[in-house]
């Protein structure tokens, strides 16, 4: 996968300080000032970057609405977004979206360079735990990992956002074992957040309906305790 971000920021001295200091971590940085030049070199360019960094209060066009336009392009590219709004409206929208996170203003700069490199290192497909072929089977689910889609027994194709096929290999990778929701937060989303616990509640409930076309396959919760992906085993 690209290692390039895209970076949107107005701010120019903020814009020119984050991508000054994010070269020097070893990142592959083009920042714009303006969504709309930004939009462009993105449809021009969409298969070099691996990531975007995009800025939420920006004239003409919003960092939501960059993003949705990015999404039509490439739906499954990993995005963060920056700002000053703290309001919980603006973070959860920024999460429905489907962002990676959500950073507000002002924030740590070293703290804000790893999450961009965990984020990108989860996305890029080199985790070694991951399985290394595209297409495969979680008990009766016939996964594929590049189309993002499951397919149950009754053969009717269901399609993933980005962040529900990262959380069906997290389970799987751990499957028949308990998970905690912290370890789930911090592994996935990169912390443990009141909001961000709120939003891992949607997408269990998703997969929950998903695995439920299964033979072999349950998700439980473990009261105060965590999940249990549990995968029958094939009987000899």
């Amino acid at each position: 996968m690209p290692e390039k971000v895209l970076f949107v920021e107005d701010e120019q001295d903020l814009g020119s300080l984050v991508k000054q200091y994010l070269e020097t971590k070893g990142f592959d940085i083009d920042w714009y000032d303006n969504p709309k030049n930004a939009l462009k070199a993105f449809r021009d360019n969409y298969d070099h970057y691996g990531i975007c960094l995009l800025d939420v209060q920006m004239p003409q066009k919003s960092g939501f609405e960059l993003a949705e336009n990015i999404q039509t392009i490439n739906e499954h590219l990993p995005f963060v977004f920056l700002t000053a709004r703290t309001e919980k409206k603006d973070r959860l929208t920024g999460l429905k979206i489907g962002a990676a996170d959500y950073i507000c203003k002002p924030f740590d700069i070293d703290e804000l360079a790893l999450k961009l490199k965990n984020i990108m290192k989860m996305t890029s497909g080199h985790v070694a735990t991951k399985p290394q072929t595209s297409v495969f089977m979680i008990g009766d689910l016939l996964y594929n990992r590049e189309q993002l889609t499951v397919t149950p027994p009754d053969k009717k194709i269901t399609k993933l956002t980005n962040r529900e096929a990262e959380l069906l290999e997290y389970f799987y990778q751990h499957k028949n074992k308990r998970i905690r929701k912290e370890e789930i937060l911090v592994r996935i989303w990169g912390e443990n957040d009141y909001f961000l616990g709120r939003s891992l509640d949607v997408f269990i409930s998703r997969l929950r309906k998903i695995v439920s076309k299964s033979e072999k396959i349950t998700l439980s919760n473990v009261y105060g305790a965590g999940y249990i992906f549990n995968i029958k085993e094939e009987e000899a």
